[in-house]
């Protein structure tokens, strides 16, 4: 993880449960790296120490020095967003991240999310460790997120209204397009992206693709398989229909997978090492780290046999199952694949 200052600052709107715990935060206005101006005027304002993360909660006259102090900084987008926000009657919070450390608090943890699905910071960049401890599991409905222990009587309001409540979900994230559509993107289902997700310009998730918080695409990507949480898919990649990369939260190891530029991991096929750029993985095969390779020449010639984690960093792969012996085999490749251009300009 980085353990360098990373500067970040977000203005949100806070849902609270009953007993006055934020349970979620919504950031229209965040800003990563600002100004050292800004930065110094801001902590100044809020009363922050150097080097402090802290939450604070805005009352009017401190949302009105700071709107004056993003104006001075040339931020008059910011300033309006943020007078909008105190002039309603939502709990505004402003949240400030002066050191890269593993998040205390729901809101913390809401800004880091939120400055990767706006890609301003990439997968890996964030310090992320004991998100899920941070996060409350959460009632997603269609009238936002509700505490679980709450959703009962919530729910019976809704009713004696005449309104049943829609509960979407029930889980600690939230999808991300409740919070952020980045630009030059197709989502077919959108509860398949988790806020917190990096989905580059030029990618499709398909119906079936899911990706995951802390991953992403670097984009243009076709995605109708499964990204897991920590995984990067490079540009001109496609991962095709149910296949899956393997990540570090559930029954993997600590090495991190990632799929190189221009590669293709096969419908109902699946990673467990990295792939270099230019690589081939045939529908069906799932290779793990520990998978035996007969790696052959160009010609067919039986090189070797290794372990597919010794083939990690080597670009322009193809690996495939023989179809009568059944062992798996590793091949050159003269031409990598393209993605279609016109599926990826979503202009």
């Amino acid at each position: 993880m980085n353990d360098t200052a990373i500067h970040s600052l977000g203005f949100g709107i806070a849902t609270r449960n009953s007993k006055d715990d934020i349970i979620e935060v919504y950031y229209p206005c965040l800003m990563r790296n600002p100004a050292p101006a800004l930065a110094s005027g801001v902590s100044k304002a809020c009363g922050i120490d150097s080097g402090q993360n802290a939450v604070i909660e805005l009352h009017a006259e401190l949302a009105s020095t700071l709107c004056v102090t993003l104006l001075n900084a040339g931020f008059a987008e910011q300033a309006e967003i943020l007078r909008q926000m105190s002039n309603s009657t939502q709990k505004i919070v402003l949240c400030f991240l002066s050191v890269d450390t593993a998040p205390t608090t729901v809101a913390e943890a809401y800004l880091k999310l939120h400055l990767l699905s706006h890609r301003l910071a990439k997968p890996h960049s964030l310090n992320l460790d004991g998100l899920f401890a941070i996060l409350p599991n959460l009632a997603w409905t269609d009238e936002g997120a509700i505490d679980v222990d709450e959703l009962p009587q919530r729910q019976l309001e809704a009713r004696l209204r005449g309104k049943p409540l829609e509960v979407a979900s029930v889980d600690k994230f939230p999808k991300m397009t409740s919070y952020v559509v980045p630009s030059g993107v197709r989502i077919a289902h959108t509860a398949r992206v988790r806020l917190g997700a990096y989905l580059g310009s030029g990618t499709t998730v398909m119906h079936e693709g899911f990706v995951n918080f802390n991953a992403g695409t670097e984009g243009p990507a076709m995605i109708e398989g499964r990204v897991s949480a920590g995984v990067m898919i490079g540009a001109n990649s496609d991962l095709g229909g149910g296949c899956s990369t393997m990540g570090t939260l559930s029954g993997g190891g600590t090495e991190i997978i990632s799929v190189g530029e221009n590669c293709l991991v096969g419908a109902n096929a699946g990673i467990g090492i990295p792939l270099a750029d230019g690589c081939i993985v045939e529908a069906g095969l799932y290779l793990t780290a520990g998978t035996k390779l007969n790696v052959l020449s160009s010609d067919g010639e039986l090189q070797k046999t290794v372990k597919a984690r010794q083939m990690v960093g080597i670009a322009n792969l193809l690996y495939r199952r023989n179809s009568l012996s059944g062992g798996v085999e590793c091949v050159p490749l003269k031409t990598s694949i393209g993605l279609n251009e016109d599926l990826h300009s979503h202009n």
